[in-house]
């Protein structure tokens, strides 16, 4: 195997450090740190640019450290760096992809988080691999078109593995397939209830019992030719799958369908934010999940938006055991534009490809008093504000470490309509 050595200058959003090649295309390297010089494997190569695994340290950065799983690259690259090493590479990160669009940010204090850097997680989905031992529990692994067995993941709360162990033994004493089977998604509360959605490609699937240790299990057929877990039909399902958590001395319940935050103490931390900025007693929330933030700060009404239907139903669930009035609308934000009005703030929670571009459109035609956004990717977060900057200044920005040990980041901003 042929290795190059690369010297690494920074991180980049995405994770990965920059570097470049003897024939000065950049690169773009995972297991590498700023100041490090590094041998690398290419993984994949373009006309201006390549991906590369470093597969030797020749000079180590003073912030790396030992990581603590083998298979680390497959959902936890920055195991590699010390905690508050991390914590400043977020907000380098995240400074350098609003200074490249242009948006001026109020002074931005340090990264927020709970410290908390292992078994944070409530949900991971795994997938299957088959041996002469039986059946395992695997993850994709880096570089590579195949997979990696693991025994669980040290992100994960112990409740969601010891969950997850119990199926995958029921399933490989049973001889199960790997090849007929997809995923194994697992949910477990901050107490410690667990429950669980089993993909498989088949169409009837043999009765599993129920483990003490897991709440509710569904059973799905789920279309072959798809890559995704999207549930095709549901097989059978085993006790309650639905758990429930506290934020903001709120109860909210979701199953383990519907979208629900990963890491609920630090979205908290957000919450309280985003409340002490919202004083206005009627709200629109829109991608509101099942309703977590627009239940939480609005004090009078809200209308929440809301596209997934697994989700939008627990939202309704929600919404009905709250003291707050409110409507449940399933639909995308962009189909529910009448929703936004000039005399309300709106709240906005997108996905990783940020707000449609009707939605902005209409944010900056119809101009309510206060945009609220939290976005779980700088890069959109920031086209975004780009354009509102237009007719909004940005009174209040935060950084949230919602997943420790990887590079994934939270930012949040509070947005005041020009006088």
């Amino acid at each position: 195997m042929e290795l190059t050595e690369v010297k690494i200058t920074k991180l980049v959003h995405g994770g990965q450090g920059l570097g470049e090649l003897p024939d000065g295309r950049k690169v773009f390297v995972w297991n590498g740190l700023p100041g490090e010089t590094v041998r690398v494997r290419i993984i994949k190569t373009k006309k201006s640019f390549a991906e590369a695994i470093a597969e030797e340290v020749v000079v180590a950065s003073p912030v790396r450290v030992e990581a603590q799983e083998s298979n680390y690259l497959a959902t936890s690259p920055w195991q590699i760096v010390n905690f508050e090493a991390e914590n400043e590479y977020k907000k380098d990160i995240v400074t350098e992809c609003f200074a490249h669009e242009k948006v001026v940010l109020p002074v931005t204090g340090s990264v927020i988080h709970d410290a908390r850097q292992w078994n944070y997680r409530n949900k991971m989905e795994y997938s299957f691999w088959g041996d002469d031992d039986g059946l395992h529990l695997a993850l994709h692994q880096r570089g590579s078109h195949g997979k990696q067995i693991v025994t669980g993941s040290r992100l994960a709360m112990p409740a969601l593995d010891a969950a997850a162990d119990a199926i995958v033994k029921q399933l490989s004493d049973m001889g199960a397939r790997a090849g007929d089977l997809k995923t194994l998604i697992v949910r477990t509360s901050q107490s410690g209830e667990a429950v669980v959605a089993l993909y498989t490609k088949l169409q009837q699937f043999s009765r599993l019992e129920l483990p003490k240790t897991i709440k509710g299990l569904r059973v799905y057929h789920s279309n072959p030719r798809s890559p995704a877990s999207v549930p095709t039909a549901l097989i059978y399902e085993l006790g309650n799958t639905m758990l429930s958590d506290e934020l903001l001395d709120q109860t909210f319940h979701y199953d383990v369908d519907s979208f629900f935050q990963v890491n609920p103490p630090v979205f908290e931390l957000a919450l309280q934010s985003i409340k002490s900025h919202v004083t206005e007693a009627s709200i629109t929330d829109l991608y509101a999940g099942v309703g977590t933030i627009g239940l939480s700060v609005a004090s009078s009404s809200v209308d929440l938006v809301e596209l997934d239907s697994a989700t939008a139903h627990m939202a309704a669930e929600n919404a009905a055991r709250s003291h707050i009035s409110s409507s449940v609308v399933e639909t995308s934000a962009e189909k529910a534009l009448e929703y936004i009005t000039s005399d309300k703030p709106v709240i906005v929670d997108p996905p990783r490809a940020g707000l449609h571009p009707s939605v902005t459109a209409h944010l900056l035609d119809v101009l309510p008093p206060k945009i609220v956004y939290l976005s779980c990717n700088p890069a959109t977060h920031a086209r975004d504000l780009a354009l509102l900057q237009a007719k909004y200044t940005i009174t209040d920005f935060q950084i949230f470490n919602f997943f420790p040990r990887t590079p994934h980041i939270e930012t949040l901003a509070i947005l005041e309509l020009n006088k």
